[in-house]
């Protein structure tokens, strides 16, 4: 691990501070890599150079609207190996929350969300996104899997960028 030293003027220190224990950071440093990491992560996808993702993507619809339901489900399947995983929340009598968590071509997952968001009757679409590195792990016994997981074949793990 590497230190550095920065230097704050005792206003700024003071904002930082009580940004930090609001958080329940521990102490600086934790929040200094926290904040490093986002806005590293941030500039890596705006200058497209996050070639892979995972997403969280949020969104609340009113059910009412003419197969807007249907029309959802449907883009979710035709995106069956970005879409991981949705769950559905009842809001009220019109309204429904999804969050649809998402993994692959950074590309590929923008422009779905981007369509799943312009689907009329869809409303505060928010999509998250986190760059990831794919690995592939070594797949042998004694290595965090068992014999029989080792037989089975390689998958790839999906590492959150630094």
């Amino acid at each position: 691990m590497e230190r550095f030293t920065i230097s704050l003027d005792a206003k700024l220190a003071a904002d930082f501070d009580a940004w930090i224990a609001e958080r329940g950071y521990a102490n600086r440093s934790e929040a200094v890599r926290d904040l490093l990491r986002r806005e590293l992560d941030h500039a890596r996808l705006k200058a497209g150079q996050a070639a892979h993702c995972v997403a969280s993507l949020s969104y609340v619809y009113n059910h009412h609207e003419r197969e807007l339901a249907e029309r959802l489900t449907a883009l979710q399947h035709g995106h069956h190996d970005l879409t991981v995983s949705a769950m559905h929340v009842h809001l009220d009598h019109d309204h429904c929350l999804e969050t649809v968590v998402l993994r692959g071509d950074t590309a590929q997952v923008q422009r779905f969300a981007d369509a799943l968001c312009a689907e009329r009757g869809v409303h505060h679409g928010k999509l998250n996104l986190i760059s990831v590195e794919l690995h592939q792990p070594h797949r042998a016994a004694g290595h965090g899997h068992t014999t029989a997981e080792a037989a089975v074949a390689p998958h790839v793990h999906l590492k959150p960028s630094h």
